[in-house]
């Protein structure tokens, strides 16, 4: 049994890009959430961030980091908390950290994801564009 994380908070500086909640269709048989579906969520929040720097669609060509620190429950309330880091000609690259709530009486923060990656700039064909100037 791993040690109880530090008493957390969310971060009150900042906005999450995106709050959910996993339901129990995206847990695995050992009741805790797929990864592959908190990678999805994190996908979404960084391409929301991206997208608004980028003025326009984007797609994901890199995960450069990504790093499980807790499971996620059924329930938990998911906090995701995107940032950008580096803005390039036609790429734009985002921190993602991803919160997790939990109980109802007794709520507990606990970080349960760290992700880094990059989004490219694309046209109405796909292909890249450079972002605007004045982004960020």
């Amino acid at each position: 049994m791993p040690a109880s994380p530090e008493p957390l908070a969310l971060p009150k500086d900042r906005i999450p890009s995106l709050r959910v909640v996993p339901m129990p269709a995206d847990a695995n048989h050992n009741g805790d959430i797929f990864g592959g579906w908190i990678m999805a969520q994190v996908d979404i929040a960084g391409g929301i961030v991206a997208g608004r720097v980028a003025r326009g669609r984007v797609a994901t060509v890199a995960v450069n980091q990504f790093v499980f620190k807790q499971p996620v429950q059924i329930g938990d309330v998911l906090s995701l908390y995107a940032t950008v880091v580096r803005i390039g000609n036609t790429s734009i690259t985002v921190d993602v950290e991803v919160y997790a709530e939990r109980g109802r009486e007794d709520t507990q923060v606990v970080k349960v994801t760290e992700a880094v990656l990059t989004f490219v700039a694309i046209d109405g064909d796909g292909r890249p564009r450079p972002v605007p100037k004045s982004a960020g």
